[in-house]
């Protein structure tokens, strides 16, 4: 699971490991949340934690099913660690890895204002959504702190923690 707040770049580094892995699956955790085509409320709002909930499991048992029939699958999307032990049980997975890219907020910000064709670009979700990751409490082995701009670099930075067993987190 690559895990961050918008503008973070964990889409880019999602796509680019999922495309380098022999038999892959990309799961994309924003898609789920489209899914919802009546009464959705932004997830990042009060009154949105049942839908969160609904969405994050669904996303999680279709990652566990793609996993479990053969593929390895990455898992894109904005998993707090308040919600990784919901996210890991609905998998039905004995374990995952789970990794936060967090970049200072302003970075953030200035990625998502540059967005073209994404349906997500409001500053102040994205500053409240960097607070609620930067503050939560999660084992520093899963937070790459202010990772480089070069994606390739963050990748294999992902790939030797993710070799060495230091993103492993129980289902």
């Amino acid at each position: 699971m690559v895990t961050g707040p918008p503008g973070a770049g964990k889409s880019t580094v999602a796509r680019v490991l999922a495309d380098r892995l022999e038999r892959s699956v990309l799961v994309e955790g924003d898609a789920f949340f489209r899914f919802v085509r009546s009464g959705a409320i932004d997830p990042w709002l009060p009154g949105s934690d049942a839908q969160n909930l609904v969405v994050t499991q669904a996303a999680a048992e279709a990652a566990g099913r793609f996993s479990r029939g053969g593929f390895d699958t990455v898992y894109d999307g904005v998993v707090g660690p308040w919600f990784l032990a919901t996210f890991a049980a609905a998998t039905g997975l004995d374990r995952l890895d789970y990794v936060m890219l967090l970049p200072n907020v302003e970075r953030c910000v200035e990625r998502v204002a540059r967005r073209r064709g994404h349906g997500f670009t409001d500053p102040d979700a994205t500053r409240h959504m960097h607070e609620q990751l930067a503050s939560a409490e999660v084992d520093g082995r899963h937070v790459l702190l202010d990772p480089p701009d070069d994606v390739a670099e963050v990748v294999a930075l992902v790939r030797t923690q993710q070799d060495a067993g230091r993103l492993s987190v129980a289902g």
